[in-house]
This record gives C-alpha cells, structure tokens and sequence, in this order.
C-alpha cells in the first residue's frame, strides 16, 4: 500500500507540474483554455450513426442534485462535451432531493443521473429498477459538519445528526465512526447523552445547513459544498472529511437503466466519454471548473462561488490536520477527485458494510446477493474501460494500470 500511495502522490505531483506539456495531447490540461477545451474532439464514436439517434426523442435527459459530486455531469454539458461526443443534451435537471430523483429515474423522466452508491444497491436489489451503475462520478467530497461548540465524534452523544439517505456512503461511514467513538445509532426516540445514543434522520442537503444554524440537529454528513457552505457562513465546521476515513472511496456513481446500457450502447458510451473528459478537466482546472458551476458563472449549482470554490479546491493540511478534520495527511487526495473507474473491490466492501448499519425500514435485501457477486449484476465497467482508454489510459487519472486495488478504511 506504500508503495501505491508513493506512487499516487508522485504521480499528483507530474500532473499539477506538467500543464500541457505532459498533457497535450489529452484534452482538460491545466494550460489550456476553456475555449480551446471546447473545440478539442476527442476520440468519439468509430460509426457514422450518431449516438442520439439511438435515444427515444434524440435527446439524453440528465438529473442531478444541487452538490458537487455532480459536477462532471454538468461540465460536460457546459463545455460542449456531450455534444463533441454526437449527443444532444438538454440541460440537466436539478432535483432537491435523492427519493425525487429516484423517482423520475424510475419513471424515465431523465435517463442518467448520479446516485449515492448504496442508494442503486437499495434500487436494484430491493426496488426492482433495473439500474446499472456505469462510472463512478467522484471521489471524496463529503464531510461529518458540526456545530461551532463539538469537536469530538464523542460530543455527539445525545444530539440529532442528520444523513441525506439511509442507503449512503455518508450513513455508513457515520455509524464506523459512533462505533469507534462508543456511541448508538438510533433512528427513533430521542438521543440521551447519558446513554450514549445518537439520533439519525434523513434531511435534504440544501436543508441541512439551516437545520444546523438553528440547532435542530447537532451535526450532518453530506456532500459539498454544504460542507463549505457551513464554513463560509460561520455557521459550523468540519469534524472529520470522509475521504479521510475511506481513501479515494466513491460516494455518488454515474447510473444508467439497461435498456439504455443495451439497447443504445452507442449513447451511453458516448456519455460516459464525455463525463470522463470533464472529470479531467475537473481535476486539472479547479478554480474554473467553480465558476462554470456557481450561481455565478453558468448557474448550475444554486450556492455562491466561494462555497463551490472551497468544496473543490481547499483541503488545507495546516488547517484541518490540528483540528482532526484530516488524521492522515500523508494520503495523497484532495477534498474531491475524479474519475471514473468503478472499482470492484469497493463494491463489495461497501456492500458487507451496508449490511451492519442501521437504517429504518427492512434492509433485508442485503441477504439476496453474496458481496461476492454483487459488482456483476450491479455494475458494467465497460464504458468507463472505454473511455479511460479514449483519454488516454488509466495513468490520466492517476489509477493503477491493472485497475485492481485494495480498500483502505482507517477511522
């Protein structure tokens, strides 16, 4: 594992060092204009029949939530990537929440959309959506906020801490980190500080923060950049990021239903191409790809650039390691990554852990598929193998050239 991480930060270093020398050839480098990302073609469709044409009405229907994990959906759309890929895509749809756009997934409303990982184990295996998780659309970017007078997982005991889906990374990695603490979940009743009890409930991202402003809850884990927002407001801080619990894990995933994955190949793959170009650029043009994405500049995400500027570009060492935010600053991530490959490995951890945390309402689902076989019937790899290949290779974005790795989860 050593030697991988030495590897990864090396490898961070070329990239930010490099610019369009080492990345001239691959569009998204740290030199290149956003003009002339716009213009650069690269490798699409090898057949005359433009992807569209394979789509019901010609035109592939995007959904997202207002948070950062969906940035590479909307760069695409705002750089022309989906277009230099012979898709036609309307603008993407905003929903306020994770149940409405489950809904209009399962409707056919919209054809993609990023979705937490364990919600498409819950959409799947116990909703009967035939959902196929095709690329993984983050890394990181999500954060356990508190209010200003906590600064211990312990001091939680006794408040209301709120997660955006039972079926989350965040819910998840929450309960590793009340265990280690010594603290219980509950979802009913009310939390007892004496008893050492920790009541959870699901709340909408953008109601989060206001919720921790007025002292409803005590805390809330959740996705950028309500994380930032909370900072840049005052009104509470980040106590532990949750990259920093589990390396480089994916918290939302880019989803497609199968008769999308197989009845139109050519359209998925040429969306997967464009999502996997604008994670590159994503990670090589921070400060502007805020921009784009801000309210301020091409009106996308609905909070202001300095909240989406900090989610994507500050994971300060000097800052957060002092405060515990961040407990292992020699792994080399940032507060969000990119990339796309869905990594099998991290399937099956997550889908062993989702079966020990508590959630309300009946997970027996879990029991129906070994974590063994879960990754097959879940997730096709072959469009972000594809596109990976199309930019480049796995090195592009920093993955080890087999595309096998081992899981690290250090609370």
């Amino acid at each position: 594992m050593t030697d991988f991480l030495t590897r990864r930060h090396s490898r961070r270093n070329v990239l930010k060092l490099a610019g369009a020398a080492g990345l001239g050839a691959v569009a998204g480098s740290s030199l290149l204009s956003r003009a002339t990302l716009g213009a650069t073609r690269p490798v699409g469709p090898t057949t005359a029949v433009r992807p569209s044409a394979e789509l019901e009405g010609g035109k592939l229907k995007v959904g997202y939530l207002p948070i950062t994990d969906a940035s590479p959906l909307l760069l695409a759309h705002a750089l022309d990537y989906y277009a230099d890929e012979g898709l036609e895509v309307e603008k993407p749809t905003l929903f306020r929440g994770w149940s409405p756009l489950a809904e209009a997934f399962q409707a056919g409303a919209i054809d993609v959309a990023h979705f937490l990982m364990p919600m498409t184990f819950w959409m799947r295996f116990a909703g009967g959506v035939p959902a196929r998780v095709v690329a993984w659309d983050h890394m990181g970017g999500s954060a356990l906020t508190v209010g200003n007078d906590i600064d211990s997982v312990e001091q939680l005991a006794g408040t209301t801490v709120a997660v955006p889906f039972w079926y989350s990374i965040h819910n998840v990695v929450l309960q590793v980190l009340l265990e280690q603490a010594g603290l219980t979940p509950i979802t009913d009743g009310d939390a007892r500080a004496e008893e050492g009890t920790v009541k959870l409930v699901v709340m909408a991202p953008p109601d989060m923060p206001p919720a921790l402003a007025n002292g409803a809850i005590g805390g809330y884990i959740v996705a950028d950049p309500f994380n930032a927002v909370a900072e840049v407001n005052g009104i509470g801080k980040v106590l532990r990021f949750v990259g920093d619990v589990w390396l480089d894990h994916a918290c939302c995933v880019v989803t497609m239903k199968e008769d999308l994955t197989e009845g139109a190949p050519l359209a998925a793959q040429a969306a997967i191409n464009a999502v996997a170009r604008a994670q590159h650029f994503a990670n090589t043009n921070r400060a502007e790809a805020a921009a784009i994405l801000s309210r301020d500049g091409g009106d996308y995400l609905p909070q202001p650039l300095p909240a989406i500027d900090r989610a994507l570009t500050h994971y300060d060492h000097d800052e957060y390691v002092p405060t515990g935010a961040i407990q292992h600053p020699d792994w080399p991530t940032e507060r969000i990554d990119f990339q796309p490959f869905p990594f099998p490995s991290y399937t099956e951890k997550l889908w062993e852990l989702a079966g020990s945390t508590v959630v309300e309402g009946d997970n027996g689902f879990l029991d129906s598929v070994a974590a063994s076989t879960v990754h097959d019937e879940l997730v096709d790899e072959r469009f972000a193998r594809a596109a990976i290949e199309t930019l480049g290779g796995p090195s592009v974005f920093d993955l080890p050239e087999d595309l096998i790795r081992e899981e690290t989860l250090a609370p």
